[in-house]
């Protein structure tokens, strides 16, 4: 009967993470304060297991880029992008949570910290 129960928990908490996984696949936007007034980024993922992929459009130059090191853990959620601006590459890590609807995540590399609340489209 332990035995029984041990599996069943455990089948459970599997399920919950498959469904925190498949939560996050789909395009996301959060909307910053640019030198020229609103921005609007968009975040694109698709979650396979824990892996994480997808692209990260700023709206600036340069278009979308490849997100790396995908990785989704329960509702944590991390990731890096390089970006290459006149042959330098910058590099950016983001980690955060999922949670209701909204993808909270802080940005470092680049310009400092910085924390953005992406929305499900």
């Amino acid at each position: 009967m332990k035995k029984y129960l041990v599996s069943l928990m455990a089948l459970l908490a599997l399920t919950g993470l498959v469904l925190l996984a498949a939560d996050i696949d789909g395009t996301w936007t959060a909307e910053t304060q640019g030198k020229a007034g609103p921005v609007t980024q968009t975040l694109t993922l698709m979650s396979k297991g824990s892996a994480l992929t997808g692209k990260l459009d700023n709206g600036g130059k340069g278009g979308p880029a490849d997100i790396s090191e995908g990785k989704i853990e329960g509702g944590n959620v991390s990731f890096k992008v390089v970006r290459d601006f006149g042959g330098k590459q910058v590099s950016q890590e983001w980690k955060g949570t999922l949670a209701g609807g909204e993808l909270k995540l802080q940005s470092t590399g680049g310009r400092g910290p910085v924390d953005m609340t992406f929305k499900k489209k």
